[in-house]
C-alpha cells in the first residue's frame, strides 16, 4: 500500500476561504485543532481541500469528521474546536465498540469486554503491511479453529486469542512488542489465562504451555 495514502486524508472545502476561517486569527484555530485531534492540519495550495496527517487512522477520522461538521455549523473558535472534537470522539468509541461486537459474534467470540470490543473495532482502520487488520484477524480466527478442530485444541480459547491478537497495534496505552501488549490488554480486562497464554505464546521468545 503506498504510504502517502494510510497517512493523508483529505477534506473537501465548500470554498478556498474556508482556509482562512480554519486557520483563524493568528492560527489560533489551526492549532487548537492540532491540541484537540493529535494529528497535523496541511493548508497548502492544492485547491478546495485541506490535507490531514497523522500515522493513527483513527485520529485521522475523527479529524475529518470534526472538520466537517465545523464547515457545517460555521461556528469555527477554539472552544467549538474542542467541544466538537471531544462529541466526535465520544461517538467513534461508540461506534468502534459496536464494530467490534458485531465482528466477535459473526466470528463465534461472545461476551467480550467492551474495552477489547472498542480494540477490536479500532483494527478496522489499520493496515499493516497492505492488510486491513480487522479483516486478517477474522481470517486467523478462522484458519486457527479449523486447526483446533484438527488437534483437538480447545476451539474458543483459540478463537479469542486469534481476534485478540493484533490489539496491541491499536493501543495507545501499551508499549513494547504489540502481541505482549495485546496480551496484557486482555489479561487486563477479564480474558481467561488461558487466551492471555496463547496470545503470548505466538511472541518468537515466549515458549507455549499448550497445544
Amino acid at each position: 500500500k503506498d504510504p502517502v495514502e494510510s497517512t493523508i486524508s483529505f477534506v473537501a472545502l465548500p470554498s478556498d476561504e474556508m482556509k482562512g476561517r480554519i486557520i483563524g486569527r493568528e492560527g489560533r484555530n489551526i492549532r487548537a485543532l492540532e491540541m484537540a485531534t493529535g494529528i497535523d492540519v496541511i493548508i497548502d495550495d492544492t485547491p478546495g481541500a485541506i490535507l490531514l496527517s497523522s500515522f493513527d487512522p483513527v485520529r485521522r477520522e475523527i479529524a475529518r469528521v470534526s472538520i466537517q461538521r465545523l464547515l457545517e455549523d460555521g461556528r469555527i473558535h477554539p472552544a467549538r474546536i474542542e467541544e466538537v472534537v471531544a462529541k466526535v470522539r465520544e461517538e467513534f468509541e461508540t461506534l468502534t465498540e459496536e464494530t467490534g461486537s458485531q465482528a466477535a459474534f459473526a466470528l463465534g467470540v461472545f461476551d467480550l469486554h467492551p474495552r477489547l470490543a472498542r480494540l477490536v473495532g479500532r483494527l478496522k482502520f489499520r493496515n499493516y503491511l497492505g492488510h486491513n487488520l480487522l479483516q486478517h484477524a477474522g481470517e486467523v480466527v478462522h484458519l486457527a479453529a479449523h486447526i483446533a478442530a484438527e488437534t483437538g485444541a480447545r476451539g474458543d480459547v483459540v478463537r479469542r486469542a486469534a481476534l485478540l491478537h493484533e490489539i496491541g497495534r491499536v493501543d495507545d496505552t501499551g508499549s513494547g512488542h504489540p502481541l505482549v501488549v495485546a496480551a496484557e490488554l486482555a489479561a487486563k480486562f477479564g480474558e481467561r489465562d488461558e487466551v492471555v497464554k496463547t496470545i503470548e505464546a505466538l511472541h518468537p521468545d515466549v515458549a507455549p504451555t499448550a497445544v
